[in-house]
């Protein structure tokens, strides 16, 4: 129970913060359970702290500030908002390092190959062998049956198919990698538009009889496309590293307790 858990003060340059404030805080962190929480909004507060601490000791006052979607910031908020504007500077991404990142992640920035497909599932517990077979010599049965009849197909699913597409007369529309399982995936993506998979397909929730539709191939984005894009996350991520090094500088000045802040060892990099 949340009551039992063993909390020690925390403390940031003397000042503890409340324990009430913690559990408060604790709402907007979601965690498999209470201590995590706990202990995440202990983290949070205690950096919260850590920099009204420094805004202090710089003379930073609070003036209007916005968030991105212009809501006025309360004083606190701008206090370190004004804080890690003048602290922290981040370096513009040029064109020559976006370039080099697109070259090295060029697979991150291709479409993916999209395949129509149509298939016919011959359902049976891959645990029970003797099911297992039947639905195997069922799906060799509808395979010749296509083989010598395309048009039939969804005909086919439509009477024999156990997955909902039957209503659909097997249509499954596009699928892309990452969209279905892997077996099936793989049978799909080897094939050409509309060519029939002339083996059944084995996977956990049955047997299956697979055609492929229209066949869009992937293609891949010209840097062009995805430059401003590749910028804008190559100075969030400096970004995120300059706050990060900034705040263990910070944690390596003043005495904390009851949470653990990362402690830098040296000087500051961006």
């Amino acid at each position: 129970m949340a009551d039992l858990l063993d909390r020690s003060p925390v403390r940031v340059g003397g000042v503890e913060i409340p324990e009430a404030a913690i559990a408060a805080e604790a709402q907007n962190h979601p965690a498999p359970d209470a201590e995590t929480a706990w202990r995440e909004a202990a983290k949070a507060l205690a950096i919260r702290q850590l920099l009204l601490a420094e805004a202090d000791r710089l003379g930073l006052p609070a003036a209007e500030r916005h968030d991105a979607q212009g809501r006025a910031l309360t004083d606190e908020d701008a206090r370190i908002d004004a804080l890690l504007e003048s602290e922290i500077a981040v370096p513009v991404a040029t064109i020559a390092e976006a370039r080099r990142f697109y070259d090295r992640h060029s697979a991150r920035f291709a479409s993916d190959t999209l395949v129509e497909a149509e298939h016919i599932l011959f359902s049976a517990d891959p645990n029970d062998s003797f099911a297992y077979s039947l639905a195997v010599g069922d799906a060799r049965m509808a395979i010749r049956k296509l083989q010598a009849d395309p048009a039939c197909f969804a005909e086919i699913a439509r009477t024999k198919s156990a997955c909902p597409s039957k209503e659909q007369g097997g249509n499954l529309g596009q699928i892309g990698k990452g969209q279905t399982i892997a077996e099936f995936e793989a049978a799909l993506l080897a094939l050409d538009g509309g060519e029939l998979c002339s083996e059944p397909v084995r996977t956990r929730f049955g047997v299956h009889v697979i055609r492929a539709g229209r066949r869009v191939e992937g293609r891949q984005l010209p840097f062009e496309a995805v430059e401003a894009s590749i910028r804008d996350y190559l100075e969030e991520a400096s970004y995120r590293k300059a706050t990060a090094q900034y705040l263990a500088i910070l944690a390596s000045r003043v005495p904390i307790d009851g949470v653990e802040l990362p402690i830098a060892d040296g000087p500051l990099v961006q």
